[in-house]
């Protein structure tokens, strides 16, 4: 309600002027919901104006002179104080309501600044790590992955290369991966767990190869850790921890700072490769046909998730994942 509510009965007399040069006409004036109301003579409305349109022609002169529009189509002229200052105070309320264009400037630069930052913060970080990942070409990628493993085997020592260990790595490697699968390293010690590096490089721990009597247990290593590299950049996961100042850095000089490389090796040490969707596993080890039995028990001890993924394997026969002979030469990768 746009009427002031003590002034909700107030009425008084004046003088309307239907148009311009039209000869005046005696009114009663009167308060609507969010009108004034003008009637005749015998009480009948004549028009009715609204409150939040009204303007005044003359302030502080009198009688004064209102309008219902900018363009002063009618007059009014009332010599009521109190009408007056009844219109007066509502022309102040509906006056308060109304946006200022200071303010609405100022409004509208506060709001862009704080959509800029917003944008800056969270908009800008994902949308240029995305455009750095898709520009890195595979020889930085391979450089970077090199670097890191160069790190990491400060701490493990040199990968193992027996040389008839290391041709039945390579074997294996062809028959899970391809000839273009990249590389898998072995490493004597001190790795948690599996580890896919930037540039295809899959490094095993020796420990994981000692362990087992099964070959396929290692091949499901193998496919799971390149799973999981399937759904989680490898790259992606370096830029995160070291920070935008890196993406940018990387983006545009090519290089990233040397700390940021070893505090990234340092949490591989110690952080394997996570663990790849149910359906995504199964799919590389359908495609691989390897069987999915036996690395599911060896990394589920209890039993749960692998009784899910053995009853999810598809049918189908699995060939030898290696010969003989290979895995013994791989199992002895490592030795002096």
């Amino acid at each position: 309600m746009t009427a002031l509510k003590e002034f909700a009965r107030l009425e008084t007399d004046g003088i309307w002027f239907c148009e311009p040069g039209a000869e005046p006409r005696p009114v009663t004036i009167s308060f609507g919901e969010a009108t004034l109301v003008l009637s005749d003579e015998s009480g009948l409305p004549v028009t009715h104006w609204s409150l939040p349109a009204l303007h005044r022609l003359n302030p502080g002169e009198r009688p004064a002179l209102y309008a219902p529009d900018a363009e002063a189509s009618e007059t009014l002229e009332i010599e009521d104080d109190t009408m007056i200052g009844a219109l007066e105070r509502v022309s102040r309320a509906v006056a308060a309501r109304q946006p200022r264009p200071g303010r609405l400037r100022q409004g509208m630069i506060a709001g862009g600044l704080v959509l800029g930052l917003g944008l800056a913060l969270f908009w800008l970080p994902g949308a240029l790590m995305q455009q750095t990942l898709g520009v890195v070409p595979p020889g930085k990628r391979s450089e970077i992955g090199a670097t890191l493993l160069g790190m990491i085997q400060k701490t493990t020592g040199p990968s193992c290369r027996d040389p008839l260990g290391s041709e039945a790595l390579g074997r294996l490697r062809d028959r899970l991966l391809g000839r273009d699968g990249g590389q898998i390293v072995v490493l004597p010690e001190g790795l948690a767990g599996p580890l896919y590096l930037p540039g295809s490089i899959l490094v095993l721990p020796q420990e994981l190869i000692e362990s087992t009597e099964d070959p396929a247990v290692i091949a499901g290593h193998v496919l799971a850790t390149q799973a999981s590299r399937e759904a989680h950049d490898p790259l992606d996961a370096l830029l995160r921890e070291a920070g935008f100042a890196t993406v940018l850095k990387l983006l545009t000089t090519g290089d990233i700072p040397t700390e940021k490389l070893q505090e990234r090796a340092e949490q591989l040490i110690t952080t394997p490769a996570p663990r790849a969707e149910d359906d995504l596993l199964l799919d590389s080890f359908a495609e691989a046909g390897v069987p999915i039995g036996p690395w599911a028990r060896a990394t589920d001890p209890r039993g749960d998730v692998s009784a899910v993924l053995v009853a999810a394997e598809p049918a189908g026969a699995a060939g030898p994942v290696i010969s003989d002979g290979d895995w013994v030469s791989l199992q002895g990768i490592c030795r002096d």
